[in-house]
């Protein structure tokens, strides 16, 4: 099934009813690291979990707005049982071979080898967790009301920041199996330059700016479409007169440009910095392992109930063998 929304990702509740006997662990490894075991009816009922998946649901759609555009455009690989995987072993396949031409094709061609490179992406798992006492549970349904969400809301809001945060400013302190996660800022081929000023500043041109931008992703045979995303603080901006008495915006007059498909604020994008990224799976993508999921178990002789809202949604961005690149970040 192709995934088109954040929503797609989320593992609703159902009706099965699964084992509850036995620790964590064991029931995991016997069901090969499936998340759902830890989904049991025996404590929530159909209803309570869709109450929760469905607060989950609504906070990752509003916060991972970098994340959906990678996952409604196509541009996410999901990974089968990816709970059970540590990193994602790729392949760096070199540019080596060349056309030529002449005029019968009896010359025999340049047979240079293509080369593969293997390297590795950490899976590591974002999550957040919170309680809910038997009392609290018991009395919810004594007096017919939905659980308070609150709690699974932050949850879910807090996996979707660290989500979306390492997307944009990368996590390249976080290495496992020699592999480094990386975001569009600190992505090491990514292309980089200078603003003409910043853009809440006078003398700002961001139209050329972006122009600068866009003509960089070129030079590295990256042709688009891009997506533009800028910070909090240039949201404004944008959205003043293009010229003076004008009839149209800043930002209206940069989606007015060539294959600039749409200019968006990430709140995760540190001030002053604007990233140009073309929505191209050789330029990026994001690698599910695990979809936005509930998952539950006891303690205390089942007087306290701990949930956990978990994901692993990682970005993987590329370059070619020569260091290509179609993400611009500039500052």
């Amino acid at each position: 099934m192709k995934i088109k929304k954040i929503e797609d990702l989320l593992v609703l509740g159902d009706n099965k009813r699964f084992s509850a006997m036995g620790s964590i662990a064991a029931k995991l490894l016997a069901n090969k690291m499936n998340p759902n075991i830890l989904r049991t009816n025996a404590t929530l009922r159909k209803d309570e979990w869709k109450h929760f998946d469905e607060t989950v649901v609504d906070v990752a759609r509003q916060r991972m707005v970098g994340v959906q555009d990678l996952v409604s455009r196509g541009l996410s690989y999901n990974l089968t049982n990816g709970l059970g995987q540590m990193v994602l072993e790729y392949e760096q396949v070199s540019d080596a071979l060349e056309a030529q031409m002449d005029m019968t094709g009896e010359a025999r061609g340049r047979n240079d080898r293509v080369e593969y490179t293997l390297g590795y992406l950490p899976l590591p798992i974002t999550h957040a967790d919170f309680d809910i006492n038997v009392r609290a549970l018991t009395a919810s349904r004594n007096l017919g009301q939905s659980l308070d969400t609150v709690q699974a809301a932050v949850a879910a809001r807090k996996v979707s920041e660290k989500t979306e945060t390492i997307l944009f400013q990368g996590a390249s302190t976080y290495t496992y199996g020699g592999g480094t996660i990386y975001g569009y800022c600190d992505f090491p081929s990514r292309n980089t330059g200078s603003l003409t000023a910043n853009w809440d500043e006078s003398g700002a041109d961001p139209v050329a700016d972006v122009i600068a931008m866009k003509q960089k992703s070129i030079d590295d045979k990256h042709y688009g479409p891009w997506m533009l995303y800028i910070p909090t603080n240039y949201e404004g901006v944008l959205d003043e007169d293009f010229k003076a008495n004008s009839d149209i915006t800043i930002r209206e007059r940069i989606k007015k440009i060539g294959n600039i498909a749409d200019v968006k604020v990430a709140d995760y994008l540190t001030a002053d910095n604007v990233v140009l990224v073309e929505l191209r799976p050789e330029t990026a993508r994001i690698v599910i392992g695990m979809q936005p999921t509930n998952v539950e178990w006891q303690t205390e002789g089942g007087m306290i109930f701990h949930f956990k809202v978990m994901a692993i949604m990682v970005p993987q961005l590329r370059a070619d063998d020569n260091g290509n690149c179609g993400i611009v970040h500039f500052t």
